[in-house]
């Protein structure tokens, strides 16, 4: 009895086997698996011998399983009843990996850091102090720089001649992640602001005087991090292309600027100095850096780029309305897009667009709070209804659509029942389908929902509607390409009112099904494409531990990174999620000094990943041998995933593996067709009432086509082959149909060449008695010398309230001479 005690408790050291090859298994592992085997007598060895080694490895883990249940000392239990296993040597480990550094600053300073490069370990802090003083602010910076992913810091102030650094451009990172970066100061004692520029992760600044007043940071060309774009308080465009070394003003009275593919700039504008009055700006763009200019749209409400598409909201001619145009060239060719008119109390959103196709929200009429959800073919022009009562609220412009990136096709979103009740729903296909999420099993109901509306026992998702609603959800949805499957995010099971603390739920499988991970609200990271996962307690009491977990969410662990608890602010870690390295925020009891403590997890994850760790995994699917199973947008994807009881690094070069099979086409590969829409949990398609008896015509590039459709289109970046193939034609009308994208006229057809002969016939001789008319009056009236008449018409003023996708100037510029930009948030979603 002794010896099979003694054999107990030195194999419980052991690494598990199912994770561990046989070449990497220590030698006290061995030794205890000796006494262990000696322990269980001769019987057991002959029954051994006789059955073979697969019934050895049976016993072993049961009698592995037996152990791991009697030594809960060493183990954490998950909230999902599994018994964990405890790393070994967390704190010490961690305890030599950690590292705290102390910010000096004044009260109620600020502090904002940015990543500069990729891997290359560089942190940039910035502490601004200001405040006002009569008509000017007294203001003082200090600017930090680490080299090691945050464990050391060095003050770096004297290499920007301790300027102030405006905190609201706060430090502009190149997105090339070539090591520029840029910082505005004001210098306003000498008369003007200065930037200053480096090229070296830092290590330098060349300072440069601006020939200008910004009004928002510099906006760096995608595809050329030497040409920056800024607007200045004056509303005027200027363009550097040498890196902020000399600048250029190549436009004035600009509303809204954006850089565009291939260098080209889209930007609006408006001749009467007034960025509020919509429905009167220009879209304007350039190819060739200011040089030259071409007017591509009037009449403009607001404009979007996303994807391969511009976008722009156009008025109609009558009264408020407007209509979405969409171009797939730059705006040389307009296609009126096929949505519901809206009006000045209603507004479109892009919520997400790609190289295929957009989501749309098209608001309902009557401040209702919700709308539906469009999807478009691959020219941007065909929509149809994806989902109804989304919620999307117009007092603050908050939706809960979230893009799950380990996953393509799947995003989340809120709607609003009839009963009034919010629920999350989720899709796989690219909104073909929408579905409500599965109760996770290792949750329960609260005794209320449970007894009055069991129909609710659901899981939702909160975000920024329950940010909005002012819940304590410290954090979004998180998800990164790199982590496939993988979705963390704050829950509750049952109605989104239900809970005012949520938990913390985890899906492995992009969001088919959910397991309760944490209990209560947490900052969270995903760190090492996965592998690591890190959590901080949300509360308004000091905190010491951090929290992490090595198999996505199961199984916790607890590390007490400090004996003096800090008011924890946040957790930040370099983006990408491969990093091992996580950066805690804070202050203790002097809020004038904030601490960054900064763990490295590389010491705990000594063992690199090897092949074995690795196991095949068919997304979006069950059960893998069925024939149709993980079919999803026309093809299968199997990845190679951690194992969940591998506990190794898998290192910043790891990259996501994967092999695609085709699959043939079936109703899943389609959606509802322009006039059709799917009912609630339906997978057909039926015709819309109000589309009934009404042929379904459309302008596409300038000509009428009329769709013949049984009510399917396929999928945008649906790669399905053969199987399922419905019927449908685009016929060709013979007319001609134009927009008024850059024309003021409302939305009209021509119905035969006739009628454009015409109407240039018409146009000949009214040019032709403007002219004479003209030369009367020079004449005749002014004494050789043009007439100049200042005129103006009187518009309804019509509100964006800061949703349809459009950065904003606010009107506050006329009145003070001083401008405010409002960057939008339905413009970062598309970035």
């Amino acid at each position: 009895m002794s010896q099979l005690l003694l054999g107990q408790m030195s194999f419980s050291q052991c690494p598990n086997l199912g994770s561990v090859p046989v070449n990497m298994i220590s030698v006290s592992c061995i030794l205890a698996l000796g006494l262990f085997w000696s322990a269980l007598g001769k019987d057991f060895q002959e029954e051994v011998k006789l059955s073979g080694l697969r019934k050895l490895l049976m016993a072993f883990d049961e009698e592995r399983r037996d152990l791991e249940t009697s030594d809960l000392s060493k183990r954490s239990t998950g909230l999902n009843e599994q018994t964990c296993t405890a790393l070994p040597a967390v704190e010490s480990t961690l305890q030599n990996s950690t590292h705290t550094f102390t910010f000096k600053m004044r009260n109620m300073g600020l502090l904002s850091l940015a990543w500069v490069g990729d891997g290359s370990g560089v942190l940039l802090v910035l502490t601004t102090f200001q405040v006002p003083l009569f008509t000017m602010h007294f203001g003082q910076s200090n600017l930090y720089r680490s080299e090691d992913y945050g464990k050391t810091f060095k003050d770096v102030t004297h290499l920007i001649n301790h300027t102030f650094i405006l905190s609201e451009f706060g430090i502009a990172i190149s997105p090339d992640h070539s090591g520029k970066l840029i910082l505005t100061g004001d210098v306003s004692e000498t008369g003007g602001f200065q930037l200053f520029r480096s090229q070296d992760f830092g290590l330098t600044f060349v300072p440069t005087v601006l020939p200008f007043e910004p009004l928002i940071q510099m906006l760096y060309n995608p595809v050329d991090s030497n040409a920056l774009l800024t607007l200045s308080l004056k509303l005027d465009l200027w363009l550097s292309e040498d890196f902020g070394a000399t600048w250029r003003k190549i436009h004035d009275h600009v509303c809204l600027v954006r850089w565009g593919p291939k260098n080209s700039i889209f930007f609006t504008t408006n001749y009467n100095e007034s960025c509020n009055d919509k429905g009167n700006l220009e879209l304007r763009k350039t190819t060739d850096y200011g040089r030259s200019f071409v007017t591509i749209a009037t009449r403009v409400y607001s404009f979007v780029l996303g994807g391969k598409f511009v976008f722009a909201s156009i008025m109609t001619g009558k009264g408020t309305e407007r209509l979405i145009h969409v171009s797939v060239d730059g705006g040389e060719v307009w296609n009126i897009a096929q949505l519901p008119t809206v009006n000045h109390e209603q507004f479109y959103s892009i919520l997400a667009a790609t190289q295929d196709m957009i989501f749309m929200h098209v608001d309902d009429p009557g401040d209702s709070g919700v709308g539906t959800i469009y999807v478009s073919d691959d020219r941007g022009t065909v929509f149809s209804k994806s989902l109804e009562r989304h919620l999307y609220t117009t007092t603050g412009s908050d939706t809960d659509f979230s893009t799950i990136s380990s996953l393509r096709g799947v995003y989340m979103t809120s709607v609003l029942t009839e009963d009034g009740a919010v629920e999350t729903v989720i899709t796989f296909d690219q909104g073909a389908k929408w579905q409500t999420l599965r109760r996770p099993q290792n949750s329960h109901c609260d005794t209320e929902t449970s007894t009055n509306r069991p129909n609710r026992c659901r899981l939702y998702i909160h975000a920024s509607y329950s940010i909005t609603m002012k819940m304590d959800v410290p954090m979004l949805p998180l998800s990164q390409p790199n982590a496939v499957g993988l979705i963390v995010a704050h829950g509750s099971v049952g109605d989104a009112e239900s809970t005012v603390s949520p938990d913390v739920y985890v899906s492995d499988d992009g969001g088919y099904s959910w397991h309760l991970a944490l209990r209560g609200p947490h900052h969270y990271a995903i760190l090492d494409s996965g592998g690591l996962l890190v959590a901080v307690e949300h509360t308004n009491l000091p905190v010491s531990q951090i929290k992490f977990s090595t198999d996505e969410g199961q199984c916790w662990h607890t590390y007490k990174f400090t004996s003096d608890p800090v008011f924890f602010s946040g957790l930040d870690s370099e983006p990408g999620s491969r990093s091992m390295n996580v950066s805690l925020w804070g202050y203790r009891n002097n809020v004038s000094k904030w601490v960054v403590i900064t763990i490295d997890f590389r010491k705990l994850l000594t063992r690199d990943c090897t092949e074995v760790d690795y196991v095949e995994w068919l997304a979006h699917s069950a059960d893998p041998s069925g024939p149709n199973e993980g079919c999803v947008l026309g093809y299968k994807e199997t990845f190679l995933r951690l194992r969940k009881d591998s506990v190794c690094w898998n290192g910043r070069n790891y990259a996501v593996t994967k092999k695609l099979s085709p699959c043939p086409c079936q109703v899943d590969d389609y959606h509802c067709d322009f006039g059709y829409y799917r009912p609630e949990n339906s997978t057909e398609c039926v015709e819309q009432e109000e589309m009934k008896k009404h042929p379904l015509e459309f302008c596409l590039n300038g000509t009428a086509e009329q769709l013949q459709t049984s009510g399917y289109r396929k999928i945008p970046g649906d790669q399905c082959e053969g199987g399922f193939q419905p019927e449908r034609k685009e016929i060709h009308l013979r007319r001609g149909c134009t927009s008024n994208a850059l024309h003021p006229n409302s939305l009209s057809e021509t119905s035969s060449p006739n009628a454009a002969i015409i109407v240039m016939v018409v146009l000949v001789i009214l040019l032709s008695s403007a002219v004479a008319g003209v030369w009367l009056v020079k004449k005749y009236v002014c004494g050789g010398r043009y007439l100049v008449q200042r005129y103006s018409v009187m518009r309804e003023h019509v509100e964006a309230n800061k949703i349809e996708g459009v950065d904003d100037i606010d009107a506050e510029y006329m009145e003070t001479g001083k401008a405010q930009y409002n960057e939008d948030s339905d413009q970062d979603l598309l970035e």
